[in-house]
């Protein structure tokens, strides 16, 4: 189980870790901004997820003899996912720190010009502004980072684990019979 875990699991983290590695420049250079960064964020967490499915049918196959249960296939998932998220938090960590120190005042000042074209009043943009400098105090301290990182993806691959499990989950197949033969 280890072996296969561990190999779909760096593999998942890997294409997480590449898509942000290909977006981050783009994101630098303005070709994409912060409206279309969740759509593109999640719909990419989603891709990489895909792996978790590929994990759990591989150790289905392989392992367990084309059976398993939900519970077995919900631990080689999570364990997947687990694997996954460490990437996806070292990864952007490594980024944050790094190259994309000003990330939150990017999107807070962002935040403001939308509030603003929406015809929000002051008093409004003071109090999320002010929430935002809360949360960049948060955000500053390593472990809130890696905490806030990590509760952004894990629920996208808890998701898809379960749904996996659900669809993988499949009885052993007992052994044909034999037959007499004269």
């Amino acid at each position: 189980m280890k072996k296969i875990v561990l190999r779909y699991g760096l593999i998942s983290g890997g294409v997480l870790a590449l898509i942000g590695a290909i977006t981050f420049p783009l994101y630098r250079n303005g070709t994409l901004d912060f409206d279309n960064s969740a759509v593109l964020g999640y719909a990419s967490m989603v891709l990489a997820f895909l792996w978790v499915f590929f994990g759990v049918r591989a150790y289905r196959d392989t392992v367990a003899a084309g059976g398993i249960g939900f519970g077995k296939a919900f631990q080689v998932g999570i364990l997947i996912t687990l694997i996954t998220c460490a990437i996806y938090v070292i990864s952007w960590e490594i980024i944050y720190y790094n190259f994309f120190p000003d990330f939150l005042d990017q999107y807070s000042a962002h935040s403001v010009a939308k509030m603003q074209a929406a015809g929000a009043s002051a008093a409004e943009i003071e109090k999320a502004s002010a929430k935002m400098a809360d949360f960049a105090k948060l955000y500053a301290n390593p472990f809130w980072n890696s905490a806030i990182t990590f509760l952004e993806i894990f629920p996208v691959g808890l998701i898809v684990t379960l749904v996996t499990a659900a669809i993988l989950r499949r009885k052993s197949s007992p052994t044909p019979p034999r037959t007499a033969t004269a």
